[in-house]
């Protein structure tokens, strides 16, 4: 795990340098920017560097819990908004923008709620476990030191990981159970959405390309010119690849991609998570 480093005060972002186009970037983290089984990310420091010295903003957009990349962001020194639970809700530092925007304070940032509250997914889960007698498990059903085990996570990642608001990450116990489609109609029969990243996730009507078009509506009041970028490696990042300028898609641990609908424009980073992430962002500005 890389070295936790302190944290930095909030601020407003600055217009890119060496290029008259502002951009922000749009990043998924496990298996994208964060290695997807040691969660390091060495092999990112020369395009965490140069977005840094260009002031270009990097905007989280994870299934994580809000708890678990607030402590990414300590740990990437990012002082960004960022975007949680596949878009469940949105954070934005107080004093960012130089204009009001809406949502609750909380904790030195503003929170905008985008989804379904985590307790009716709660009750939606268990519902349907029972109705059709399939053997699911939520990170609700677990504990902290369970979670550590079933994601490589350190304790207190996986304990912040239970910490959930809009989005509950579930698991088939029979991987090869042939009702898991049953099931997953049954999610969408019921008003809610299902995605799929490193887990199946049981969502509302939010995903992450809807929290990243908010987002960017919000930077496109100070920079109407604004160019989007947005990284990811799976199933869960399509909407965002979908809702920006240039969409990139990381190679997975294997070399493979995730199965897209075609996408004009898509760059398809030679490299695995954070290899293919620096890689991208590289050869995007031109660095």
């Amino acid at each position: 795990m890389d070295a936790v480093v302190a944290p930095l005060p909030s601020a407003a972002p600055c217009i890119p340098l060496n290029d008259p186009t502002p951009a922000i970037v749009f990043s998924d983290l496990d298996g994208t920017l964060l290695d997807g089984r040691t969660y390091r990310f060495d092999e990112a420091r020369p395009a965490l560097d140069m977005l840094r010295l260009r002031g270009i903003p990097l905007i989280l957009c994870s299934s994580k819990a809000r708890r678990e990349i607030e402590l990414w962001r300590v740990r990437l020194a990012n002082r960004d908004p960022f975007i949680f639970e596949n878009g469940g809700g949105i954070c934005v530092p107080q004093g960012y923008f130089r204009f009001p925007i809406g949502g609750e304070a909380d904790d030195g940032l503003i929170v905008i709620p985008q989804g379904t509250p985590y307790p009716e997914l709660r009750v939606a889960l268990r519902e349907l476990r029972q109705e059709l007698g399939v053997a699911v498990t939520g990170f609700g059903d677990l504990t902290a030191a369970e979670i550590a085990e079933l994601t490589g996570l350190p304790l207190v990642d996986a304990d912040l990981a239970r910490r959930r608001e809009f989005d509950e990450p579930f698991v088939f116990d029979d991987a090869q159970d042939p009702r898991a489609s049953e099931f997953l109609r049954a999610i969408d029969a019921r008003g809610l959405r299902w995605t799929r990243g490193r887990f199946f996730h049981i969502l509302g009507d939010n995903n992450k390309g809807r929290a990243a078009r908010l987002v960017a509506g919000l930077y496109r009041r100070m920079w109407p010119a604004l160019r989007t970028v947005g990284i990811g490696d799976a199933l869960n990042d399509l909407p965002l690849l979908q809702s920006v300028d240039v969409p990139v898609l990381v190679q997975r641990a294997d070399g493979s991609y995730a199965e897209t609908a075609p996408l004009p424009g898509l760059v398809r980073a030679e490299g695995a998570g954070p290899a293919g992430w620096n890689r991208a962002l590289l050869g995007i500005f031109g660095a």
